[in-house]
């Protein structure tokens, strides 16, 4: 089932909506950017300024939903841009709103107090599962005043506004594939940086892009995409395997279909306008998932494939996942319902899960090896079998370092058990469940401050993540050495714990998680379908 099931990536919901306004400004003040579009005032803080609710595209209403951004129509006035844009629509997850406002293309910028000239730039690509999430849940102050960085966290359109496929949509605008809307407004947002970075003292000769889950699969997307060349020069992908497939157009497009006969439009003639009478709250609440889509101009293979045949923009990369990645989906599913996982459920999952192989998965991962059988499911769907996989990571590795002309990649696992959790589960102890290296990269994620321990591992990750922005080599004076990763060099895995004397040490994660078993019984290697 753990194969089959959609891709689960960690998902928070909206924030504030509404317009930006109009107001005075003042000359010179140092809240004060001209973009490409217009002035925009943001608001001075101790270590940083911050700029937020910028649009970076047209609202994608009306005849707008379901088309490729439009530019944004520039204004003379100063925005007000202290108060984030609308998050865009979504359904409520772990705690927090929905959101039902489709105009959101907007973006947060966030430099260093000091200012400066040819920063460089760091665009947060922002996770869940491509149906939840918001740029301005990021606080970036931390990492741009200690990395001496600019950093834009934008939205994008999420849900069926961002992925919904259909032949009548893909029709409407040749040159393009419905269905990757999103995609197309996170390279809005990068052609946006190449405009703008500039007035921000950033360099937009010198851009990362880097994400976590559904913002790791989009770093994949625009690594492997024809239309992103030449927006980026390094790539950070955290916690998603580079070697998963995504959805191909068929898939895409036939299960836009079935969306919208169910929403009463079945004549693909009429389909396209049809569903732009729909109201945003039904169509959001109704959405069973969805991916990016293989088959157009900015997707025309999967990841995986892109990179086996050497097509992919050749820029370095950092590449990891955490230690307990699955630990949050199997205390979701289980523990959290009052379900807990029993003896009999662990071997029942292991069965649907690896088949014929079963036998040799139970042999290995014994049930008296591990506290609890929730930790012994766990730790199996985390070495192997999905997308956060740490083996189908490795993969990922394997298939960007091994090119004809390979770029260099830095492979990291976070480990930190003591870290903060996206949510607390009873009766589970989480670890390092996925998404436990945000709060260490933006402050107060999960609303839960760092310990002092957590602080000083929090100023290593940024010190590694923005060295690495700065030169495209995470390793700097100061810092323990961080080796490129080769697929036959044994531990050099940077892992990021505080179990360690230091915070980090290289490890073997190919033999910590059994990758040469899995391997041995078709598992560890991808590329792999959407779960």
């Amino acid at each position: 089932m753990w194969r089959r099931r959609l891709l689960v990536l960690l998902g928070v919901a909206g924030l504030l909506s509404g317009a930006v306004p109009a107001i005075a400004d003042p000359v010179g003040r140092p809240d004060a950017v001209r973009t490409a579009e217009g002035p925009v005032r943001g608001v001075v803080e101790r270590d940083a300024r911050v700029f937020r609710g910028i649009p970076f595209a047209a609202p994608p209403v009306g005849e707008l939903r379901w088309r490729p951004p439009q530019p944004v129509r520039p204004w003379r006035e100063p925005l007000d841009a202290t108060e984030p844009g609308a998050a865009c629509a979504q359904p409520s997850d772990f705690g927090l709103p929905e959101s039902f406002v489709e105009d959101c293309l907007y973006l947060n910028v966030t430099t260093p107090r000091r200012g400066g000239r040819n920063l460089p730039v760091m665009v947060w690509l922002h996770g869940g599962s491509f149906t939840t999430g918001a740029g301005a849940i990021y606080d970036a102050r931390a990492l741009a005043a200690r990395g001496d960085v600019v950093v834009v966290t934008p939205n994008y359109r999420l849900g069926p506004f961002g992925f919904l496929a259909m032949p009548s949509l893909t029709a409407e605008s040749p040159g393009s594939q419905s269905g990757n809307y999103g995609i197309q407004d996170q390279q809005a947002a990068l052609r946006w940086v190449q405009r703008n970075a500039a007035a921000f003292g950033g360099d937009p000769r010198n851009v990362t892009i880097f994400g976590g889950s559904a913002g790791g699969a989009s770093v994949c997307v625009n690594l492997t995409s024809p239309t992103a060349a030449g927006l980026f020069h390094r790539a950070i992908a955290q916690s998603f395997s580079c070697a998963s497939e995504l959805a191909s157009k068929q898939q895409a497009e036939a299960a836009g279909v079935r969306l919208a006969t169910g929403f009463g439009c079945p004549d693909p003639a009429t389909a396209a306008a049809c569903m732009r009478t729909k109201p945003v709250r039904e169509l959001t609440l109704s959405w069973p998932g969805g991916f990016p889509v293989v088959g157009g101009p900015e997707l025309p293979l999967h990841p995986p494939e892109a990179l086996r045949r050497d097509r992919f923009s050749h820029v370095p990369l950092i590449m990891g996942n955490t230690r307990d990645e699955m630990r949050l989906y199997v205390g979701l599913e289980f523990e959290a319902r009052g379900n807990p996982v029993t003896p009999q459920l662990f071997e029942q999952r292991v069965r649907e899960t690896f088949g014929g192989a079963a036998d040799r998965v139970l042999a290995r991962y014994p049930l008296s090896a591990y506290p609890t059988p929730a930790i012994a499911l766990s730790t199996v769907v985390t070495d192997a079998g999905n997308t956060l996989a740490t083996c189908d990571h490795l993969a990922g590795y394997r298939l960007a370092s091994a090119r004809p002309r390979p770029v260099p990649v830095y492979a990291y696992q976070f480990a930190d058990r003591t870290a903060p959790v996206p949510v607390e589960i009873p009766g589970l102890d989480e670890g390092a469940m996925h998404a436990t290296e945000l709060p260490y990269l933006f402050t107060g994620v999960f609303g839960e401050p760092l310990t002092g321990p957590q602080r000083d591992l929090s100023n290593r990750m940024i010190d590694y993540w923005t060295a690495f922005a700065r030169t495209g080599d995470p390793n700097r004076a100061g810092l323990p050495a961080w080796p490129e990763h080769r697929p036959d060099a044994g531990a050099n895995v940077l892992t990021l714990d505080l179990a360690t004397s230091g915070g980090t040490r290289l490890t073997d994660v190919a033999r910590a998680s059994n990758c040469a078993f899995w391997n041995s019984i078709g598992f560890g290697d991808g590329p792999r379908e959407p779960r």
